[in-house]
């Protein structure tokens, strides 16, 4: 891995992901997350988000799952705007920093906020990667791959099942480049 190790949070133990739901199976009651609100960043509570997830935004942001590829509404989302956390609101990324990864996640080039990411180590599954969190809330969110394109080389391959959507005009990103 080419993330130098001061570029981690901590150094948490493995967590193991549970088998991904079925994004078609989502509650009714949120069946489309770009619906979803995403007000301004506050904590959350546990009893709240089970009632105003999904199952499957609730597998992926709280248990560290993993929605299937090409299945999450954002993979090829187009539109101009802002992506938050779907637990807390916090903004997290801008469309200007999306691109067309081929892996059938969304991903993005950097984060809005440097300080709105954590990053922590995850060692599930046999290998070593570098997990992404909100760092509000704590909702698990992807990982952070060395394999972007310029201008950061970083891929933040996130779940769309932890993202909500606004079509406002993006803040501008204050990342430097650097995870740490």
């Amino acid at each position: 891995m080419s993330f130098p190790r001061s570029a981690l949070a901590s150094s948490d133990p493995p967590a193991a992901d549970p088998p991904a739901a079925d994004p078609r199976a989502a509650n009714p009651r949120a069946a489309d997350p770009r619906a979803a609100n995403t007000g301004p960043a506050r904590p959350v509570d546990d009893g709240e988000l089970r009632r105003r997830l999904s199952s499957v935004q609730y597998q992926v942001t709280r248990c560290s799952g993993t929605e299937p590829a090409f299945t999450g509404v954002y993979w090829n989302h187009k539109a101009r705007g802002e992506y938050a956390c779907i637990c807390c609101g916090a903004a997290l990324f801008s469309s200007a920093d999306k691109f067309e990864s081929g892996t059938g996640w969304p991903s993005y080039t950097r984060p809005i906020r440097k300080a709105g990411i954590a990053y922590h180590t995850d060692r599930s599954y046999g290998m070593e990667r570098i997990e992404a969190k909100c760092a509000q809330c704590d909702a698990h969110l992807g990982h952070v791959f060395p394999d972007g394109p310029k201008p950061t080389g970083l891929r933040y391959c996130i779940n769309s099942a932890s993202l909500g959507f606004s079509a406002k005009v993006p803040a501008p990103s204050d990342f430097d480049e650097s995870i740490r």
